[in-house]
């Protein structure tokens, strides 16, 4: 199979219900998408598809063949993008295992919402647990990503 990830072409060979998660880590070495839980509730597994957040731990590889992928690797090279930059300037991250998913979901939203209020964060992030109960860290910190550039289109 052909995928588009991070802005390049490549091949894989993987049945076609592989979940992308052990595709991408497995097959291509990208490991900041993390495995959680593996029934898409945590949100660990965070990556774009299309620019759109997709949990990778149950999306079938044969599903996403065609389409933009985008893993936190290929947000920004030298971790430049507006959310990467205010999780770093907040200090978001505690223990970090979940950060890779909460990074993808917010500039998700921020790519369909450039200003957004609480409740838009609170709405967009909720499928993404931190287990060390960064929320009101996170949630300063894409605030502040709106003031630092807003979105990119991944």
């Amino acid at each position: 199979m052909k995928l588009h990830v991070n802005g390049a072409e490549h091949e894989v060979t993987a049945t076609p219900d592989m979940p992308l998660l052990w595709v991408l880590r497995d097959l291509m070495g990208l490991t900041g998408t993390k495995f959680g839980c593996g029934i898409a509730q945590c949100g660990a597994c965070t990556v774009h598809v299309d620019g759109a957040p997709r949990r990778a731990c149950v999306t079938p590889v044969e599903t996403v063949v065609g389409k933009k992928i985008t893993t936190i690797e290929g947000l920004s090279q030298d971790a430049s993008h507006p959310v990467q930059r205010a999780w770093a300037e907040l200090d978001v991250v505690q223990c970090g295992y979940c950060q890779s998913g909460q990074i993808m979901s917010a500039a998700a939203l921020l790519a369909k919402i450039p200003a957004p209020s609480d409740a838009d964060i609170d709405q967009a992030l909720s499928g993404n647990i931190c287990r060390c109960g960064t929320y009101p860290r996170i949630r300063a910190a894409v605030h502040r990503a709106a003031e630092l550039g807003g979105p990119r289109r991944t």
